[in-house]
């Protein structure tokens, strides 16, 4: 199972070399679900993304460093964002992300 084309794209500098170069039975597989609003879904232009993630998973740092590398149009959105794993929110970027974790990107809301 290699990554598709369109997953290729995406996929950062560094990162893209570590992942591509990786047989599928080293972990390629292995995937973080992450999902988008407000804002970050305008940035994006999709709702959802799945990410290619090492089996021992990755820490959330690296996840939006990869994010902003990936859509540029995002790093202003990231950088005012709370991040929740799972959920919960996360306190400390420095928390790993296993294969099979939801990571949720919110901007801050406006409304009345």
């Amino acid at each position: 199972m290699s990554t598709p084309a369109r997953e290729r794209s995406r996929i950062p500098g560094a990162f893209a070399k570590h992942y591509l170069s990786r047989r599928p039975s080293d972990g390629v597989a292995h995937r973080i679900q992450v999902r988008l609003y407000a804002t970050a879904r305008l940035a994006v232009g999709r709702s959802a993304l799945s990410w290619p993630v090492p089996p021992d998973g990755i820490t959330a740092q690296e996840l939006v460093t990869a994010l902003g590398q990936a859509y540029p149009r995002l790093v202003p959105t990231l950088r005012s964002s709370r991040f929740l794993r799972n959920d919960l929110y996360l306190r400390d970027l420095e928390e790993r992300l296993r294969p099979g974790d939801e990571f949720a990107v919110h901007p801050p809301y406006g409304g009345g």
